[in-house]
């Protein structure tokens, strides 16, 4: 429970964590250093798999608006998620990401605790990412899309390729 924890800043260095992916192969533990390095990403933190806005909405935009993101220089699209990589990997089929969005699973919030961005959202949804949405050049945070409780406006993939 991180509402104490500042949230990371453009110009901050990513913090180190592990997350998981999942692929046909089997499940990896990712460290953030290695995932960062030497590309531009954009990342979009979101409350959970399969939930109503994420669903509907801010994962589609980002599907959606790849090639846009590819155009302008990124060379990653990724969503992590405070859920288990086997989740992450059905939702990524399910929503046809698969092949063009990362699907990082966060399963104990280490990752989300460390940027800050962990909210308690309640006895039904528990700890979760806050959505955002961020912009990282080499492992350094250079754009923060930081949403309001229950909005949708800032992370949004539309919202962010206008604020580059």
């Amino acid at each position: 429970m991180t509402d104490e924890i500042p949230t990371i800043e453009a110009g901050q260095k990513m913090p180190e964590a592990t997350i998981h992916t999942k692929s046909e192969d089997g499940i990896d533990a990712v460290e953030t250093a290695d995932y960062f390095k030497g590309c531009r990403v954009v990342m979009f933190a979101l409350p959970g798999a399969f939930t109503p806005t994420c669903s509907a909405r801010h994962l589609p935009g980002y599907i959606e608006h790849a090639d846009k993101f590819k155009a302008a220089g990124f060379d990653k699209i990724a969503c992590l998620a405070v859920n288990d990589a086997h989740v992450m990997r059905a939702w990524s089929l399910d929503s046809k990401a698969d092949g063009i969005v990362d699907m990082l699973a966060d399963p104990l919030a280490s990752f989300s605790d460390a940027l800050g961005i962990s909210r308690f959202m309640g006895p039904v949804m528990g700890r979760r990412a806050a959505r955002c949405a961020m912009v990282i050049d080499n492992g350094v945070l250079t754009h923060m899309f930081m949403e309001e409780p229950a909005a949708f406006e800032v992370s949004s993939a539309e919202h962010v390729l206008a604020n580059l």
